[in-house]
């Protein structure tokens, strides 16, 4: 199944051609003026590399957030246009289970997404990863670091770009007295989503005949005047 995976949640877009498990292409693009302006071009250019035109998708795969308000609407109003000219099915993944994928281990481990949602908040949540398998062990999170590690136990990376600002909290907290888990962090390089990460997670329900309705998808919005709090399906499978 060939598919095209795209997240807007971050100031860096990332695109990615798929078929079936195996990666055709990627393109992962640092932050530009105007996003609405470049993404048709990115996408035709990952898809040109893959040596594929828009119509040979099998499917589509779109990150949900949370994330850049504009950023995600960019996104799925253009994820929108592509299924209207091919009718093809579409799923939408949340861009904090993306991040997850990218810790490496050949072991189950348990993982903390924290991403930077400013106001001293962050975007988080916490799994077990097995493999490519992910099981979410809360829901998706809107807090201050303090609150998000009350979730948190045992053995646990933390990865993000909230890492930036709550690495010395963290690592005060697991060195208390008592302190339910430890902590370690991954670089830099996996802190963003990578749509070949969507791809993974957004095919296990395509192969199974499962799709979203693009009229009533919508971001992962987690701030109250959004209006718009929706949570994706579940990553197992």
């Amino acid at each position: 199944m060939k598919i095209l995976s795209v997240d807007t949640s971050t100031r860096h877009l990332s695109i990615a051609v798929t078929d079936g498990d195996h990666l055709v292409a990627a393109r992962n693009v640092p932050p530009k003026r105007d996003l609405s302006l470049s993404i048709s071009f990115d996408i035709e250019r990952a898809l040109k590399k893959a040596g594929l035109v828009l119509h040979d998708m099998e499917g589509f795969v779109i990150g949900l957030g949370p994330g850049s308000f504009t950023g995600l609407r960019v996104g799925l109003s253009m994820m929108k246009a592509f299924i209207m000219v091919t009718e093809k099915p579409v799923v939408g993944v949340s861009s904090l289970d993306a991040i997850a994928l990218n810790v490496r281990s050949d072991k189950p481990v348990n993982v903390c997404v924290i991403n930077d949602a400013r106001r001293g908040l962050l975007y988080s949540c916490v799994y077990v990863k097995k493999g490519h398998a992910l099981e979410r062990k809360c829901d998706h999170l809107l807090q201050p670091v303090e609150a998000v590690l009350k979730h948190v136990e045992g053995e646990t990376v933390f990865i993000g770009d909230g890492i930036t600002h709550a690495r010395d909290r963290i690592m005060d907290a697991a060195k208390l007295s008592g302190a339910r888990f430890s902590a370690h962090f991954e670089t830099d390089k996996h802190w963003l989503p990578k749509a070949k990460e969507l791809a993974r997670l957004g095919y296990q329900r395509l192969i199974r005949g499962e799709s979203d309705n693009i009229a009533t998808l919508s971001p992962l919005y987690l701030y109250p005047e959004d209006c718009q709090i929706s949570k994706p399906p579940s990553p197992r499978g």
